[in-house]
Formats: C-alpha cells, structure tokens, sequence
C-alpha cells in the first residue's frame, strides 16, 4: 500500500489594521503583499480588526479602512475578526499562564516573567537569521488593568488560532517578533513564518510621513488616482517581478509575486512615478470608468452643472484623459470646456492675449467662424490657417490666443479639437470676450 501523502499547508495570512486612524499607505502595501501571497498560494487573506484601545478606534477610521481595501480589491476570506469582542479569549490565555506559573500579578495587569539570558532565533523569509538575548527584553504584560489584552499578546493568541502560517509585515515589528515567540512557546503553540517587508521611505530616505505629501491612501484616490494604477504602484514597493517591467495588469503581479524578490532595503514612495504610472492607466481606461469620476470631482470642485451635455462631456474627457495625470488634473485642464465661465492664466494672458495686433485676429476668426456650416476640426483648421496667410503671420500666432481665450490656458490639446467639442457658440462668444476685455486694444 502506498503511503499516505500529505497535502501541502496552504497559506493563511492577515491584515490586522487599528480604527484609530485612516489607512496609511504604507499599511496599504502590507494588504496588499499579504493579498498578493494569498493569491498567489491559492490560500487564505483574513481581516481582523485591532480594536482594543476603545478610546482612540473610531467607526469613521473603520469604514474608511474597510472602504479603501475594497477599492484596492484586496476583498478578505471568510468574516471580519474584532479583538474587543474576544477579551475573554485572552483573559483566560493569560490566566492558563498564570497558573502554570509563567506569569505574575501586577495589581489588576497579568505579567509574562522572562527568562534572561536565553536566546531567540527566528529566520525571517527577507531578512535572514536574527538572534536576539533575552536580556535585551523585559517583563511582557499579557493583560492590562484596565482588562484589554497588549499587542503581542493578542496577537499571539489570534494568529493561533487564526492558523496564520506567514505573518507579513513592516519591519517596524521585527523588535516584537522574539517577544511573540516566547508567548507561543509558552502557550505551547505552533510558531507561524514571519516576513518583514521594508518600510517605505520619503524621496530624502527617512520614513515616509505628512512632510513628504500625502500619507493617507484616501488623499490618492481623492485626487483622481485609479486603482488598478495605485495597486500595480505599491506593489513595486520593495517588489521586483524582474526585467524592468513596470505596467502590469493585477492577474500578472499575482502570477508573478514571490516573496524572495523582496528587498532588504526601504522602497522609495515617489509621487512623479505614481503619477506618470496612474496617466498610463488613464489613457488606457474607457470612458465608462472615467466619467463617472470626473463627474463627482467636477461635482466636488462646483463646476458640475446638470446642464453638462453627457455626449460632449465624454468629448473633453477623451480628448484630455491622454494629457492627465490624475482625474484631478484633468478637470483642472479641461475646466474651461465643463464650466460656463473660465478661469484665465494670467501669465497666460499676459503672455498670448496682450501683444499688438491680437483684439483684431481674433475679431476677425470669430467672424471667419461664425460662416461656417459645418463644425468640425478639419474645417476649424482650414479656417485659421486661410486667415494666418491672409493676416501675414504665422498660424501659431493665431493658435495661441485662441486657445486662452477659449480655454483660459495656454497648453492643451489640438485647439482645432479643443473648439470642435467646445461648440460654435462658446468658442465665438469667448473670442469676442477676449478681442474686447483681455486683449490690448490699439
């Protein structure tokens, strides 16, 4: 008879934020390195909730942290774990070791007594074979007096039972591993894998916070980032699928993603790259991803009108979502085309609107346009470039003011293109504006 084959253990990982504030990007890369293995090992990604200090955890921090992993996609197995409904678990826990004679009394707190001068090994997936003397650790509390268990504490026990077999994060928590063995021995429990990703660090390579921009996933996705741009950015923070690859789809970094192509070293948190990342992503995104997400910041901003024609807002999105780096970006370039009035560059202006000349080129292309039958680019572009020949200049003399008086800024799209989706009756009405009340009339 062939002996019996044991399957292999599949993988158990979790994401344990607290509610006491909004989700940090850099937590964001933990989900999502502990998703991603998950996904990867056709295991498991649980979500437990570190609730304990009732003070400071909030059901707004809760819901904006549930909210965000959602639309990451990092969507958890199984149900929501919350500590503060478990504090009997630990009570008891810490009372077993209390009896057993591990533990001590401190008033109302359980205290876990550590036993000096032994050594702590552990080999971690990233970082190698540590040892650490317990001479270097004091005294555990397992409980507190006011009845909540501490954090090592708690998550020893929830990891067991749990039946986490990786724990995946910042290693930030390396100083707590050898504590939390010292707990499983003595709770005579199985010790899980433990994997420390490096934190993510500023452009000057100290630790990511508020002085370097937005921390906080929330302010990305406000600023018009997509998700799937923001999942393939964090996952290049510390990981490398190899050959300098950089855009890819979220079935490739699954397929891809291994633990061994993490770095030692703190990834750079570069806004430049999320941003250009997140422009390809826009680019490639259909029109029924985008307009909804210009509609709610145009709505944010107080430029949306319910008047806004959906078949040309479309128009302008197309048109700029090649251009944007951001949803907001891209209102922001666009303004003048969703809104009814425009707001001018005034270097812009200065610099296109008020040289000699410019009031009467743009009376007379308004007039020029006003004939035209039909209101396309083609015939927007034949127009301009009869009128520069006639007029003695070049047609880029004439662009240019075009454009800031239609759009108020001086970059943009084709302005053939741009005034074709603006409409006849805008773009003639703004180049009288400007012809009579911007520009330098002689």
């Amino acid at each position: 008879m062939a002996p019996a084959v044991t399957p292999p253990v599949v993988a158990v990982v979790r994401f344990a934020p607290s509610p006491t504030g909004y989700l940090h990007v850099g937590s964001a890369r933990t989900a999502l390195f502990n998703w991603l293995f998950a996904r990867h090992q056709r295991g498991e990604f649980l979500l437990r909730v570190e609730d304990t200090d009732q003070v400071r955890s909030k059901k707004e921090f809760l819901d904006e942290i549930l909210d965000s992993l959602r639309w990451l996609g990092l969507h958890w197995d199984g149900e929501i774990e919350f500590q503060s409904k478990r504090l009997e678990i630990y009570r008891k826990a810490a009372e077993r070791l209390l009896s057993e004679g591990v533990a001590y009394l401190d008033g109302k707190a359980i205290v876990f007594k550590v036993v000096p001068a032994e050594v702590i090994s552990f080999t971690d997936l990233i970082h190698g074979s540590i040892q650490v003397n317990t001479l270097e650790i004091k005294d555990q509390v397992l409980m507190k007096s006011d009845g909540t268990p501490t954090y090592n504490f708690a998550c020893v026990v929830d990891d067991s039972e749990s039946k986490i077999t990786h724990v995946i994060r910042g290693d930030d928590h390396i100083s707590n591993t050898p504590k939390q063995i010292l707990l499983y021995r003595a709770l005579k429990l199985p010790t899980p894998q433990f994997v420390h990703i490096p934190l993510i660090l500023g452009v000057d390579r100290s630790r990511l916070s508020k002085r370097h921009g937005a921390t906080n996933l929330n302010d990305y996705r406000k600023m018009g980032v997509l998700p799937e741009a923001m999942v393939n950015f964090l996952s290049l923070m510390g990981w490398s699928p190899g050959g300098d690859r950089e855009i890819l789809s979220i079935d490739e970094i699954i397929e891809e993603f291994d633990l061994a192509k993490v770095g030692k070293t703190g990834a750079i948190f570069d806004l430049k790259k999320l941003t250009w990342m997140n422009s390809q992503y826009m680019k490639a995104a259909s029109l029924e991803i985008l307009l909804p997400l210009v509609q709610e910041k145009l709505k944010e901003t107080g430029l949306w009108s319910n008047g806004l024609d959906p078949t040309r807002m479309g128009q302008v999105v197309e048109l700029y979502k090649g251009r944007a780096e951001t949803i907001e970006d891209l209102c922001r370039q666009a303004q003048g085309l969703f809104s009814e009035r425009v707001s001018y560059d005034p270097e812009a202006v200065e610099l296109r609107l008020k040289q000699p000349g410019v009031s009467g080129w743009l009376t007379i292309f308004a007039q020029r346009l006003d004939q035209l039958t039909q209101w396309d680019s083609a015939s927007i572009e034949a127009v301009c470039r009869t009128l520069a020949e006639e007029l003695k200049v070049k047609a880029a003399d004439l662009i240019h003011p075009a454009r800031v008086a239609v759009t108020g800024r001086s970059v943009g799209p084709s302005l053939f293109h741009v005034l074709e989706v603006a409409g006849k009756e805008r773009t003639l009405s703004r180049l009288r504006h400007a012809a009579t009340t911007l520009c330098t009339v002689p």
